[in-house]
């Protein structure tokens, strides 16, 4: 089973507040934190992340909070994955940090979960903050 990290979970769900809130301006970590029953400790780190990954800006003082540093329609959602996961691998044979297998050289299945795992990354890459705003408007 593919299965997601909290942080690339929660990355993605606070970057959806954040895009929500783009044109009233910024947003607190507070009411992200609220709005996504998100705790504010982990998303600072979250956000922290995302900050220093050129995503998102953060405004002190009153007022301030946190902004996209492009428009919604801009930032992809693979694009915050990689951010907080790093690259999209669906084992860890295809981790380029792991020697997890041996056989990594003659291995037709690493073959088969590469191109799974870069048909996921280019699906991921076609979903906007954007496309998940106007899908929120269906629900």
């Amino acid at each position: 089973m593919l299965k997601l990290s909290t942080k690339g979970q929660y990355g993605v769900r606070a970057m959806f507040e954040i895009a929500k809130s783009y044109s009233d301006g910024p947003i607190t970590i507070k009411e992200i934190a609220q709005k996504q029953g998100v705790s504010v400790a982990y998303l600072e780190q979250i956000l922290n992340k995302l900050r220093k990954d050129g995503l998102v800006k953060s405004l002190k003082g009153p007022g301030g909070g946190y902004v996209l540093s492009k428009k919604p329609n801009d930032i992809s959602v693979s694009r915050i994955l990689k951010a907080l996961e790093g690259p999209i691998t669906i084992t860890q044979c295809l981790n380029p940090k792991s020697n997890a297998c041996s056989r990594v050289e003659g291995c037709v299945a690493r073959l088969l979960w590469k191109s799974l795992g870069e048909k996921i990354e280019r699906f991921l890459e076609t979903i906007s903050l954007h496309d998940l705003m106007k899908e929120e408007s269906k629900l």
